[in-house]
């Protein structure tokens, strides 16, 4: 295969000189040509602006090759209408968020090689808030791909991104493996691996530490040309965010569905394994196995309380669609807070399955609980003081319990069934294993 490195088209390589004109003459010369590799050589860091894909190129990033996102916002030159920081709807005031790594309708690219790609979050800081930062809305995107076909991204190492580290918007025929995303964890918005609009998707064998959610699922508002989420598989990946683990959902306003994530851990993270639906978008046929998943509480600056599993549909806006056939099966959870399984209204959530599902509670952190968290909810109180049940069922339709186990590693006040239910018509419960916190107090099984 034919290889294009950048240093013959003018790079330098010093750190501070501005690339992206040499790398983006590289890659105009390799798509002209038919395609092949353009190779970002080791030894160096190369700072650039932003830079597009074209059809048939491979951007090989080297071991011991830095690509670095420019500290100067005017060196990005490929922006975007978004809602990633405007409440899931666009708006004016919002203005054009940054892309460092674009691609547009593109054909079988790919990203490799064990070098890093530095999306420059340290330098999109105005204010350090103590848990979180506070940061500008323009800021860039690490790789930002909308409407390609065929996609390869494997192994290369991404670091420090200032707002969703990869978003594929509208992309088919999807290979992510064996990458590493590693982010400040307290930089907002600062995603791992962002799916929007995007099918036949496979996620395999990668390592990711982020501020916000590590792997989310989406269908946004900016671009419905390109339809549902669907065919999503997740598998041997290890976890670690301020916010999810996996979330399907929030920013969605088409469907989502077939989606599977198993043999997965999740580490110290705000919560686990998540559907949260908050737009008019309706999920179906989601499957969660054979993960390990270790959920804590935290500033509330941060969505969650601690949740290990989250199947949830409350406004954030005006209108919310459905939930329907999610499968929760051979959970192991370490965690500060319980299942939590709730809906605005009745006819939002139905066919939920824990089955072989096992949670230990035990308090290990400084911050208060005893909480529910629905957020966002726009329509009404986002968190709410209750007390902390192994399962939590408010408001949900044909949900099933089996073989399910809830272990209390240590009893505070505001730990107390091991199941409640609250309006959850045709609940099933089979082989639980479990008492109350405080028997003396709660019952193990309560439902209203």
């Amino acid at each position: 295969m034919t290889s294009y490195d950048i240093r013959r088209y003018g790079a330098v390589g010093d750190g501070t000189t501005n690339d992206a004109k040499a790398i983006q003459e590289a890659i105009d010369a390799c798509a002209a040509a038919g395609g092949g590799t353009v190779l970002v050589p080791a030894g160096a860091v190369y700072m650039t602006g932003s830079i597009v894909l074209k059809d048939f190129v491979e951007l090989h990033v080297e071991r011991g090759a830095t690509l670095a996102g420019s500290a100067n916002p005017d060196d990005y030159t490929e922006r975007r209408d978004v809602t990633a920081l405007s409440g899931g709807i666009l708006q004016d005031w919002a203005g054009q968020s940054l892309v460092l790594i674009a691609a547009h309708g593109a054909r079988n690219i790919a990203i490799t090689g064990a070098g890093t790609i530095d999306g420059a979050g340290r330098h999109f800081i105005e204010e350090d808030l103590g848990y979180i930062y506070r940061c500008p809305v323009a800021r860039p995107f690490t790789v930002f791909l909308t409407g390609c076909i065929g996609v390869t991204i494997r192994e290369v190492n991404l670091r420090d991104p200032a707002l969703w580290c990869l978003r594929l918007t509208g992309c088919e025929d999807v290979l992510i493996t064996g990458i590493t995303i590693k982010s400040d964890l307290k930089h907002p918005n600062a995603d791992g691996i962002d799916l929007d609009r995007s099918k036949r998707v496979r996620i395999s064998d990668c390592e990711i530490s982020c501020g916000d959610d590590a792997i989310s699922l989406k269908t946004c508002d900016e671009f419905p040309e390109y339809g549902t989420t669907e065919d999503v598989v997740i598998t041997n990946c290890t976890l670690q965010s301020t916010s999810s683990g996996v979330v399907v959902g929030v920013d969605c306003v088409a469907d989502i569905r077939n989606v599977i994530v198993s043999n997965c851990v999740i580490r110290s993270s705000h919560r686990g394994l998540s559907v949260s639906l908050a737009q008019e978008g309706n999920f179906e046929n989601i499957l969660f196995t054979d993960c390990i998943v270790e959920t804590r509480l935290f500033d509330t600056g941060w969505w969650g309380r601690g949740e290990p599993i989250v199947v949830k549909a409350f406004p954030w806006h005006d209108r919310v669609g459905t939930i329907r056939n999610v499968r929760f099966r051979n959970i192991l959870a370490r965690s500060e807070n319980g299942a939590y399984i709730a809906a605005e209204r009745p006819g939002l959530i139905s066919g939920v399955v824990l089955e072989g599902v096992r949670i230990e509670l035990a308090r290990w952190s400084k911050w208060p609980g005893g909480e529910l968290d629905r957020r966002p909810y726009g329509q009404g109180q986002e968190i709410v003081a209750h007390p902390t049940s192994g399962v939590h069922v408010d408001t949900a339709s044909d949900v099933t319990l089996r073989d399910c186990e809830i272990v209390w590693g240590d009893r505070p006040d505001h730990f107390a069934h091991a199941v409640e239910a609250i309006r959850a018509d045709g609940l099933v419960i089979e082989g639980l294993r479990g008492e109350a916190a405080h028997p003396d107090r709660y019952e193990a099984v309560r439902r209203a």
